[in-house]
């Protein structure tokens, strides 16, 4: 794999445990599409650095399981006239 591509897929992984930030949180953070930083994190990551790959890993299971919530939230705020 290039370097820039292994450099930027750790990068992106230590943010997202640092964070605790969606993946489009993130792809905001570095200026790259989502596709790309998902990709970056669920598929390349694991062979490159297998220990960062398990916390991002927690870390977007944790960010599934909260998706819902999120939603229902912003949807709420929508209706109140509430910033996002």
């Amino acid at each position: 794999m290039w370097d820039y591509i292994t450099e930027r897929v750790t990068k992106e992984g230590k943010y997202i445990v640092e964070t605790g930030t969606t993946v489009r949180a993130a792809a905001l953070y570095f200026n790259i599409s989502k596709s790309t930083v998902h990709k970056d994190v669920t598929e390349r990551l694991k062979y490159i650095d297998k220990a960062l790959y398990k916390e991002v890993r927690a870390v977007l299971n944790r960010n599934l399981s909260e998706r819902h919530i999120r939603g229902g939230i912003a949807t709420k705020n929508k209706y109140l006239g509430k910033p996002l």
